[in-house]
């Protein structure tokens, strides 16, 4: 996929798979450091490509976030190895750690919350799960852009049914 050795995306849709499969393993994240926030970047355009996972490392522990169509969300554990070349044939493409600034604040800061941002617009993206991941001094959403994932690092917005998972049991 994406020309991503070991990349197996597992697909799943609506907050309550999301919960049920990823939820326990995610909270193992909390209070770990970020160490680096990896994207694909299109060498050619000079551009992030979104169709491929978000790799977020917290210090050895490597959570990977992608979103496809409109609902579905994979969320696999240290599968990518970053510093293996990638064999995309359309076009030139590398894994980039520094692709995203806002992150450079981010880094070395231990993360304090997990939240499962459910979207409820009335729009056909009604349901869609975003993967937000909340430090002392800012966050890092991933969403799904309508068919490839977006990156924001602002707050959420009123559309979104936010489930934390620090204070879950």
């Amino acid at each position: 996929m994406f020309g991503i050795e070991n990349y197996s995306p597992r697909w799943l849709n609506g907050i309550a798979g999301i919960r049920a499969t990823h939820a326990q393993r995610l909270r193992t994240l909390i209070g770990r450091p970020l160490t680096r926030l990896w994207l694909v970047w299109d060498t050619q355009d000079d551009e992030w490509f979104s169709d491929c996972p978000v790799l977020l490392d917290f210090d050895g522990e490597q959570v990977e976030i992608n979103h496809y169509k409109f609902h579905d969300l994979s969320i696999t554990w240290n599968s990518v190895d970053p510093r293996v070349p990638l064999q995309w044939p359309a076009f030139p493409t590398q894994w980039r750690h520094d692709a995203a600034p806002q992150t450079t604040v981010l880094l070395g800061q231990p993360l304090q919350d997990i939240q499962l941002l459910d979207w409820q617009g009335a729009d056909m993206a009604q349901g869609m799960v975003a993967v937000s991941f909340l430090f002392p001094s800012g966050r890092i959403t991933i969403y799904n852009a309508l068919d490839e994932n977006g990156l924001t690092f602002a707050e959420p917005g009123p559309e979104y049914r936010r489930h934390t998972l620090a204070a879950s049991a």
